[in-house]
């Protein structure tokens, strides 16, 4: 394919693919695009957005099977194979000879790139080394004061992946705060977040002005705008004094506080109320994985509140009140918690 004929076929698939570099589109015309429209066919939508379980289950068996028909070793030679030189070209010559590309995304209606990004991270022994020891927490201190930012090569001195040194060293870092947030704290953090949402905003009508398209800048804001996909290492730097995680969680309770008016609605009969009708909708969804859900429609379950405070209040309520809740599957979690605490519930009702 040429590649305006490429744009062209792919845009019905990825809606931005004219954003992206022409490099980009020529490999994902030769990885996806047979790929999609056999999904198409199938009346099954391209994915995008977290993975669910199924398509986790998914990657390791085409990993598995790539693995036994290779003769490759293990997932990490397969997936990180410059980590091997002195096997690199053999498994590179066997990646090529049996279709790797495709047979690491079969059954997976996603991009070719997102699927080898997904299964690298569940793959990487890296990332699953448990807690920072006080040790750890101080080489990664010094390694940063010599290294600075490149997280590449600070993962590779100490072992671990290139967005746990990246988050932990966010968490660490000697000026933040644990305590109480201060007045100017949240001044801070309120003015990090209205200049990324505006400066947003701006390159949105860069864009539609270019296009052609008149720009429209109105005074209000839509809601998601306000909380979904900010980029919280950029706020914690502006903030300064508070590490990524404690701004988003801040951020989530300040706009709870303004959408529902100061209203304590997870509290005494409201609270109960809550919790009843957050089960039930929860149940009538009869989807099969966390990811499926519609977090943003199951807002209205509790009140006008953001979707990370409904996430927040579904994790503790199957916490506290699912036995071995790890061990189940999301169904069987609902299930439970419509058999036998709903009634409980309503009963205090």
């Amino acid at each position: 394919l040429d590649l305006d004929t490429a744009k062209q076929e792919l845009e019905e698939f990825i809606p931005h693919v004219r954003k992206m570099s022409d490099s980009s589109i020529r490999k994902m015309a030769g990885r996806d695009l047979t790929r999609f429209k056999h999904f198409k066919k199938q009346g099954i939508a391209i994915r995008f957005g977290r993975f669910s379980q199924k398509e986790n289950d998914q990657i390791r068996k085409n990993v598995e099977e790539f693995l036994s028909i290779t003769g490759i070793e293990n997932a990490e030679k397969l997936l990180f194979t410059s980590r091997y030189p002195e096997e690199k070209e053999t498994i590179n010559r066997l990646k090529a000879e049996f279709l790797f590309c495709g047979k690491i995304a079969e059954g997976i209606p996603r991009p070719w790139r997102l699927i080898y990004y997904r299964a690298r991270r569940i793959f990487d022994p890296n990332n699953y080394k448990g807690r920072y020891t006080k040790d750890e927490k101080e080489k990664l201190k010094k390694y940063y004061a010599i290294h600075g930012n490149d997280w590449k090569k600070i993962s590779e001195m100490m072992s671990r992946s290139n967005l746990s040194v990246a988050m932990k060293y966010s968490e660490i870092k000697s000026a933040i705060n644990y305590g109480p947030w201060t007045k100017e704290e949240t001044r801070k953090l309120m003015h990090a977040v209205e200049e990324v949402i505006m400066k947003r905003l701006e390159l949105e009508d860069e864009k539609s002005s270019s296009s052609s398209k008149k720009p429209h800048r109105n005074l209000s804001i839509d809601r998601e705008k306000l909380y979904q996909k900010l980029p919280w290492t950029e706020i914690e730097a502006k903030v300064g004094t508070r590490y990524w995680k404690q701004c988003k969680q801040k951020w989530t309770s300040i706009l709870t506080n303004k959408m529902t008016k100061g209203q304590q609605l997870y509290k005494g009969t409201k609270g109960l109320q809550a919790k009843i009708n957050l089960i039930k909708r929860l149940y009538d969804m009869k989807v099969e994985d966390a990811n499926e859900v519609n977090w943003e429609e199951l807002s209205n379950a509790i009140g006008d509140v953001p979707r990370a405070y409904v996430q927040a209040k579904f994790y503790k309520l199957k916490v506290s009140c699912v036995p071995f809740w790890q061990k189940k599957t999301f169904p069987e979690i609902i299930n439970y918690l419509y058999d036998k605490k709903l009634p409980e519930l309503e009963e205090k009702l």
